[in-house]
């Protein structure tokens, strides 16, 4: 078996998640600055190690002030933890999908997640590059990461929900 070594190709990928606002409606955010690197023997999936990091600094909710706040102590606390990391401990053959778990690192907790991955097969583009398409999908409860800052509404209820949702879309180059 070749060992094939794997980057993720950020023109084609992006690191996204939605969570509750005033409990009726999505925020919607992403991380622009990320790296991850995967490797496999052959062609298989399940004998997949991933490492992926994302830089705290990077979030982007499409407002400043938003980002500012999430960037501060009240959330991710980006001065004391600039990254949040996963390391994969296995890849499983779920049906036609597979199962990825690992250890979610956030704020300096690191806990286990199970994430649903769809492949989507391997392609060569128009360069002669073997890529790799993935969409890593899942929820995480922030406040399991220390992420608990919240604020009561008059009307009932609180301003952020506690379920975040993630929605990876992966494309990966093949080194």
């Amino acid at each position: 078996m070749a060992t094939i070594k794997w980057t993720i190709d950020p023109t084609h990928s992006e690191v996204g998640f939605k969570v509750k606002h005033m409990m009726f409606t999505n925020v919607s955010g992403k991380f622009d600055t990320y790296e991850a690197s995967v490797t496999t023997e052959d062609d298989n999936l399940e004998s997949a190690a991933i490492e992926f990091s994302a830089d705290i600094n990077s979030i982007n909710t499409n407002n400043a002030d938003r980002d500012n706040h999430l960037k501060s102590g009240d959330f991710f606390d980006a001065e004391n933890h600039p990254k949040l990391t996963f390391k994969s401990t296995s890849v499983t053959k779920d049906g036609e999908d597979y199962k990825l778990t690992g250890d979610l690192s956030i704020r300096g907790v690191s806990k286990p997640v199970t994430l649903a991955t769809e492949f989507s097969g391997f392609m060569k583009d128009p360069w002669g590059n073997t890529k790799a398409g993935l969409n890593i999908s899942g929820k995480i409860n922030r406040k399991d990461w220390g992420l608990n800052w919240n604020s009561a509404l008059e009307t009932g209820g609180v301003l952020v929900g506690e379920e975040v949702r993630l929605n990876i879309e992966v494309q990966l180059i093949q080194e």
